[in-house]
């Protein structure tokens, strides 16, 4: 197997950039003012997502996730009034897509909080997803784990109502989320728990896994066993994705390097991994030498 590697939002490089406008700035101007603003934003950003599946078309990149605000305030009035015109343009961008056999994922910040104890923070969590969810249907994605919509557990200890939140989600979001373990609130054992509670797949990342178990090497037993039991939560296992990124001052570093150095030997036999280093694009040519390695090795 060789494993299709993901570039995350942007390059390093100046070909994939996407603007975007602050609240105070949109604030400033009069409603058609916003409506004209957010109509340019748009506008470039659809033509610059257009770019970057010609960008990884031409890189043999099969994973792309698109930024979380590509489309500024889209989860207000203006912003959906401003898409209403643009959604024409944005579906046949996801046609594209579908037609290169080109992946598309997403991953809402870290204000989607489902386990919060707080019922607007859940309330404002669901809304972002919504968001999401909305311009995965514009693009005319399915609805299910191959346009991955993926999140955090959230406020730790609160698996019981992760879960339960969850089960009241709208299909459009359910239908495509997945959970990632962290460093802090949810071990990989812990989240694979409610992935499996809940029905949803589970993404491992390695490196959160060797930050929170304070592990030595991405080679121990337990990294293989979780990659494992993870691919067990994905209805469909060839569609199983996982993250990776290195320590950028030590291993257990939580902060992200600008190149992979090293890979879980595990990793060989995962389907897709999302490459979360700085250096973005340079670090997946440096994965494709390890892979080259990899499959050297076994052959």
């Amino acid at each position: 197997m060789v494993s299709e590697l993901g570039l995350v939002c942007i390059t390093v490089s100046k070909d994939i950039r996407y603007r975007t406008v602050t609240r105070k700035r949109l604030l400033e101007q009069s409603d058609a003012g916003q409506r004209k603003l957010l109509d340019g934003i748009y506008r470039d950003n659809i033509r610059t997502l257009d770019g970057a599946l010609q960008y990884c078309k031409r890189e043999g990149i099969r994973l792309y996730r698109l930024p979380s605000s590509i489309f500024p305030f889209f989860d207000e009035d203006v912003g959906r009034e401003v898409m209403r015109e643009l959604a024409p343009s944005l579906s046949r961008t996801g046609r594209r897509a579908t037609e290169m056999g080109l992946r598309l994922v997403m991953h809402p910040d870290q204000f989607v909080v489902l386990s919060s104890d707080s019922p607007e923070v859940v309330a404002n969590s669901v809304k972002i997803l919504q968001m999401h969810a909305d311009i995965m249907d514009l693009l005319e994605q399915p609805r299910s784990p191959w346009a991955v919509l993926e999140i955090h557990g959230g406020k730790g200890n609160r698996s019981d109502a992760l879960v339960e939140r969850i089960a009241g989600l709208p299909d459009a979001i359910r239908s495509r989320l997945c959970l990632e373990n962290d460093e802090y609130a949810y071990s990989a054992e812990q989240i694979h728990e409610v992935c499996v509670r809940s029905g949803v797949p589970m993404v491992f990342d390695a490196h959160h896994h060797i930050v929170s178990e304070k592990l030595s090497s991405y080679d121990d037993p337990s990294v293989a066993a979780m990659l494992e039991k993870a691919r067990a939560t994905w209805p469909d296992p060839e569609h199983q994705m996982v993250h990776i990124s290195n320590g950028r001052e030590s291993f257990n570093d939580r902060q992200h390097a600008d190149l992979i150095s090293t890979m879980p030997a595990a990793y060989a036999r995962a389907p897709w991994i999302e490459i979360e280093a700085k250096s973005k694009e340079e670090a997946i040519s440096g994965l494709r030498r390890w892979q080259a390695s990899q499959s050297a090795r076994i052959g």
